[in-house]
C-alpha cells in the first residue's frame, strides 16, 4: 500500500512529473533562445516564476463564476496527474495498467483542454471569452487526428493498454515502420494539443494578450502553468511509450532512454515552434481535416489489414 502510494504520489507519480516538467520549460525555453540567438533564462527559472505567481494576490473578476473559477485549475492538474500514471516510465510496465487504460487516458486528455475553454467562457471577459471559443475550436480540429494516430498502433499489438503497446512493439520492433505516419500525426496533432506554435491562436499574446487565462493570477495562475507543463511531460512520455518502445531490461537504462527520447520530442516540438508562424483559425482547422485526418485513417486501415494477416 506504501509502495503503491509513493510510485502515484512521489516517483514515478505526481512529485516526478511536476520536476520533469519545470525542466522541460526550461529546456524548451533555453532551445527556443539559442535559436532565436539569446541566451535563455537560467535553469531555476520555471521554479521561481512558479513560486512567485503562488506568493502573488489571486484576483477573481466581479462578473466571474467564482466556484468554477477557482475549481477549473485543480481539476485540470488532476486530470494530467491521473493520466501519467498509466504511461511506463521504466520497464514495460506503468505504475497501474489495464486492458483499455489507453481510451481513459485520451479522455483524461480532453479534460485540461475543457477546463481551459469553461475558464475563458466563466471569466466572462472579452478577451477570454474569445480565447476560450478558439480553445474549442482547436481541440474539434486536432482531437480525430491525435485520438486515431494513438489508437492506431493499438490494432496491430491486439491492446489497448499504454503498457500492452508499448510491450508488443518493443518485442517486434519492426512492426514500429509500418506506424510511422501515425508517429508524424501524433507529433503534430500533438503541437495542436499543447496549444503550441504554429496552433497557438488560442493564445496568441500579440491578438488576444492570454487567450482563455487573461483574467487569472496569483495561485490559480500557477496551477494552470504546472497544469500545462505537466501536460507537456503527458504528450511527449505518451508517444515515445507507443511509438519509441525501445527497452533493455534494466530499469536505470529503461529510464534513462525514457528521459532521452521525451527530451527528443521536446526539441521537435521547440524546432516546430520556433520556425513556423502561427496559423489563423480557418488555416488549422483546414491543416488538421484536409491533410492530418486522412493521413491517420489511411493508417488505420492499413493497420487492419496488417492484423488481419497477422501470425505471432
Amino acid at each position: 500500500m506504501v509502495s503503491a502510494l509513493v510510485k502515484i504520489f512521489i516517483f514515478p507519480g505526481f512529485v516526478f512529473m511536476a520536476a520533469y516538467s519545470m525542466f522541460l520549460e526550461y529546456l524548451d525555453r533555453k532551445i527556443y533562445a539559442r535559436l532565436q540567438n539569446r541566451i535563455g533564462p537560467p535553469w531555476y527559472q520555471p521554479l521561481a516564476d512558479f513560486l512567485k505567481l503562488l506568493g502573488k494576490e489571486t484576483i477573481i473578476p466581479a462578473d466571474a463564476n467564482r466556484m468554477m473559477f477557482q475549481v477549473l485549475p485543480i481539476a485540470s492538474l488532476a486530470a494530467v496527474a491521473t493520466s501519467f500514471i498509466y504511461i511506463p516510465v521504466f520497464g514495460r510496465n506503468a505504475v497501474a495498467y489495464f486492458e483499455g487504460d489507453v481510451v481513459v487516458v485520451l479522455y483524461l486528455l480532453t479534460v485540461p483542454t475543457m477546463s481551459l475553454f469553461l475558464a475563458g467562457w466563466y471569466s466572462r471577459g472579452i478577451y477570454s471569452t474569445i480565447g476560450s471559443v478558439r480553445t474549442l475550436t482547436q481541440m474539434f480540429a486536432y482531437e480525430v487526428p491525435l485520438f486515431m494516430a494513438l489508437l492506431a498502433p493499438g490494432l496491430i499489438a491486439k491492446t489497448w493498454s499504454v503498457s500492452g503497446m508499448a510491450e508488443f512493439y518493443s518485442r517486434h520492433p519492426l512492426y514500429i515502420l509500418i506506424n510511422v505516419p501515425a508517429f508524424a500525426v501524433a507529433l503534430i496533432a500533438g503541437q495542436g494539443k499543447l496549444e503550441r506554435a504554429p496552433f497557438d491562436s488560442p493564445e496568441a499574446e500579440t491578438e488576444i494578450v492570454s487567450g482563455a487565462l487573461v483574467e487569472y493570477s496569483g495561485k490559480l495562475l500557477a496551477l494552470f502553468r504546472m497544469s500545462v507543463d505537466c501536460e507537456l511531460v503527458l504528450i511527449a512520455s505518451l508517444i515515445s511509450a507507443i511509438f519509441l518502445p525501445f527497452m533493455t531490461g534494466n530499469v536505470i537504462l529503461d529510464f534513462a532512454l525514457y528521459l532521452i527520447k521525451t527530451c527528443a520530442i521536446l526539441v521537435f516540438f521547440t524546432i516546430m515552434r520556433s520556425v513556423m508562424a502561427r496559423l489563423r483559425v480557418d488555416q488549422m482547422l483546414a491543416f488538421y481535416w484536409r491533410l492530418l485526418t486522412p493521413v491517420a485513417v489511411v493508417q488505420m486501415v492499413i493497420n487492419l489489414l496488417v492484423r488481419g494477416n497477422l501470425r505471432l
